[in-house]
């Protein structure tokens, strides 16, 4: 019994002596931890630092990059605007040096062609229609209101195909006969409606180069005179006037180019629509042949 109570008593003062040395050592690793931690939090600082230096630099390339491109932007836009400016005051100047007179007589024909093409244009377009609809529509008609309700369908409908069958429809108790001349007469008078002004544009498609011609022969007259009033052959007294002299011939040819182009779009346009006329003129007959049996 004492044996195991000095045992106890030796174990107990060895553990008072290591004591104070396990509290240091503890100290000293906590102190170690604080001191990681601090240098993980300086490190993690050091880091959002580096971060928001990047962003920053990442936002004024941005700026930088987005100056450039509005720069290069407005440099293209300044330089169409100047081409644009130079194709114009180019033309104007080169309109004033063929000469006012004949220059300006081939811009008036100009003018006029592409005046009344438009016009042609437009009442073509108005014309053009669904004619098998329209043919749909009188059958139906015919079939359950007879002529009299055809032709409020032909009334109601624009174009020359639904006048053309008004007008048969007109006819049809005069038999059909009749109704076949009868189509074939406003055939020839909606065809008539339909080429109308053609002859005038023709007209300044073959005036305009014939002008600038003239103004040619009229430019190569005064050089000449020019000539023999200087007494001597003067390259650039030459080469000036005959420049002057063949700018008319260039815009007399540039406007019977235009104006040709849009004559035969209208004429593919009324042949389009006569060939249409026909094709339904048939169908029509072929609807009122069935409609009186």
């Amino acid at each position: 019994m004492k044996k195991l109570f000095a045992l106890i008593t030796f174990a107990a003062v060895l553990n008072l002596s290591l004591l104070p040395n396990a509290i240091a050592q503890d100290t000293e690793n906590a102190e170690e931890s604080t001191e990681m931690v601090a240098g993980d939090g300086a490190a993690g600082e050091e880091t959002a630092a580096d971060g928001a230096a990047a962003e920053e630099t990442a936002a004024k390339n941005t700026q930088e990059t987005t100056s450039d491109d509005a720069a290069v932007a407005d440099a293209a836009l300044e330089e169409d605007e100047e081409a644009s400016a130079g194709f114009h005051q180019t033309l104007k100047t080169k309109f004033i040096e063929g000469g006012a007179g004949f220059m300006g007589v081939v811009l008036l024909v100009l003018i006029l062609g592409l005046a009344l093409s438009i016009e042609r244009i437009i009442y073509l377009s108005l014309a053009t229609g669904d004619s098998g609809k329209l043919l749909g529509e009188i059958e139906s008609s015919l079939g359950s209101g007879g002529a009299d309700a055809a032709k409020e369908v032909c009334r109601n409908t624009k174009g020359p195909v639904a006048s053309i069958f008004y007008q048969g429809l007109s006819r049809k108790d005069e038999g059909l006969d009749m109704v076949e001349k009868s189509i074939v007469s406003y055939g020839s008078v909606q065809m008539g409606l339909l080429e109308k002004g053609l002859s005038w544009i023709s007209l300044c498609i073959a005036l305009a180069p014939m002008l600038g011609f003239m103004g040619t022969v009229i430019g190569m007259i005064g050089a000449f005179d020019a000539i023999e009033a200087a007494g001597d052959i003067s390259p650039s007294l030459v080469a000036g006037g005959i420049k002057v002299a063949l700018l008319t011939t260039v815009f007399g040819l540039i406007t019977a180019i235009i104006l040709q182009i849009f004559y035969n779009y209208i004429v593919a346009k009324v042949d389009s629509l006569v060939n249409d006329m026909e094709d339904s003129s048939i169908t029509f007959m072929d609807i009122l042949i069935k409609s009186s049996k």
